[in-house]
């Protein structure tokens, strides 16, 4: 395994940004993650270097040298992170622990991150004084020692996210040692278990991912939101607990990604390139999706009521979810921007569940949907379709299915020509409106310029005079 891993660092740009930016410096190390990928016969992107001193000069040198820049990660750590100028690639430096790489390589998380090559000489033999490139043959995810979890409780987290995006097994010891700090799981700072949520769901395996964090014991303390979800039984349209549901919500939209022409047709290219697009926390509009996957019945234990007949409901659960979706990001320290995505989600996952039911949709139906969930009407619409299709209790009919389906696939293409032009405009600006009326500005004049847009949007205003008289008669009812 080991034989192409000189060829395959020499050849990644970050490593050969930190070879020209440093030199042939002494007791500068590649360790972890690079090596791991190369291992594995992968391409290497980001890398992890060690120094004996100097971390932010080291790490502002290659930033310069890449035309990019070099910031501070952690004071705790004493790490930075130089980044790329077209951010294709970013290298994270910490200072040297102990007094050597050996003493370093022993404090770290996994064998198979504990192991080093030096920068300066790729084709040295690779200290390995853990077994790591053994347990990766074995495809065996093994603790450094017995104090991996103790000494940072995240490493719980990144156990799970290694596991599944590697296909590795936990070993069963390892296991242990999680299992016996899983109760720390939450402890760490909020943007550290944020970073790590967000590579796990953003992973190959975002759902066996959360399997082994669950199996590790670590998720009432890590997303006690989603603990509380298990065992919130449904009605018979589901076929699964709320908790068994939103794991099931979050395959079936990574089968949605996986192959879109089926679900939105020609808008497919489209469709794809828009999740592609950075939203906020270095997170695509399609990694965001998958939180929103998670996110979105929060809502739903503390609305659980039975109503007539022994029927299941969660009333207001969209609203609720609103509520404790905002909180999560809060303790995550998310951006405002992913916070109002999440929120926007949660809050509209139901909407095109009920315009089922008012097919075929008039254009004001349509308007009023993409108004509602812009500017994440796409991304709102592809989780509705997740939902749905997560939806499989005995009383599911298929025809249900195949009606949200379609109306699905209708709602992304209006949804992309809204983001191509824009949404409707008023053929007459407020103050003129305003001025024709003999009104002021404020909530009324407001309320009838949306009515106007809405009329332009479906078709019935064109033209500043039936723009006019429209608002004329909304005034004289």
């Amino acid at each position: 395994m080991s034989a192409a891993i000189p060829d395959l660092l020499a050849a990644a740009p970050a490593v050969r940004a930190c070879q020209a930016a440093l030199g042939a410096r002494d007791g500068i190390w590649i360790v972890g993650g690079a090596i791991r990928d190369a291992a594995f016969g992968r391409e290497v992107r980001d890398v992890d270097l060690t120094v004996a001193r100097d971390e932010g000069q080291a790490a502002r040198e290659i930033g310069a040298f890449a035309a990019g820049h070099a910031f501070k990660l952690s004071e705790e750590f004493a790490s930075w992170r130089a980044l790329a100028g077209d951010a294709a690639w970013h290298v994270d430096i910490t200072r040297l622990r102990g007094d050597g790489i050996e003493a370093d390589l022993a404090m770290r998380d996994f064998t198979v991150n504990a192991i080093a090559v030096p920068l300066a000489d790729l084709g040295a033999p690779l200290v390995d004084p853990h077994g790591g490139l053994a347990d990766l043959e074995r495809r065996v995810l093994r603790a450094v020692s017995g104090r991996s979890f103790i000494d940072d409780p995240l490493r719980i987290l990144r156990a799970a996210r290694l596991a599944a995006g590697l296909e590795m097994e936990v070993d069963s010891e390892t296991a242990a040692l999680a299992r016996a700090e899983a109760s720390r799981a939450g402890e760490p700072a909020g943007e550290r278990q944020f970073a790590e949520l967000r590579l796990l769901l953003t992973g190959p395996e975002p759902v066996r991912g959360l399997k082994v964090v669950d199996e590790l014991g670590a998720m009432p303390g890590l997303l006690p939101e989603l603990e509380a979800l298990r065992g919130v039984e449904q009605n018979p349209y589901h076929h699964l607990d709320v908790y068994g549901h939103t794991m099931e919500v979050l395959g079936r939209l990574i089968e949605v990604e996986g192959d879109l022409e089926a679900f939105v047709g020609a808008a497919a290219g489209e469709v794809g390139e828009l999740l592609k697009e950075p939203l906020a926390d270095d997170l695509t509009r399609g990694g965001a999706l998958r939180f929103a996957a998670l996110v979105h019945d929060l809502g739903k234990p503390e609305t659980r009521a039975v109503g007539q007949g022994g029927r299941v409901l969660f009333m207001g659960h969209d609203r609720a979810g609103v509520r404790l979706a905002r909180a999560l990001c809060s303790r995550l320290r998310a951006s405002k921007r992913l916070t109002d995505y999440l929120a926007n989600l949660t809050l509209n996952h139901l909407r095109l569940g009920f315009l089922v039911h008012e097919r075929p949709l008039s254009r004001r139906h349509v308007y009023d949907y993409l108004l509602a969930t812009d500017p994440d009407t796409v991304d709102v619409t592809l989780l509705t379709v997740a939902d749905r299709l997560a939806t499989q209790g005995e009383r599911t009919r298929q025809e249900a299915v195949d009606a949200h389906l379609e109306l699905a696939s209708e709602m992304v293409a209006e949804a992309l020509a809204w983001r191509r032009a824009g949404p409707a405009r008023s053929p007459i600006p407020g103050d003129d409106l305003a001025s024709e009326l003999g009104i002021q500005p404020g909530p009324e004049l407001g309320s009838l310029l949306g009515e106007i847009k809405a009329a332009v949007f479906a078709g019935e205003v064109s033209t500043r005079e039936e723009a006019i008289d429209l608002a004329r008669q909304i005034r004289s009812h």
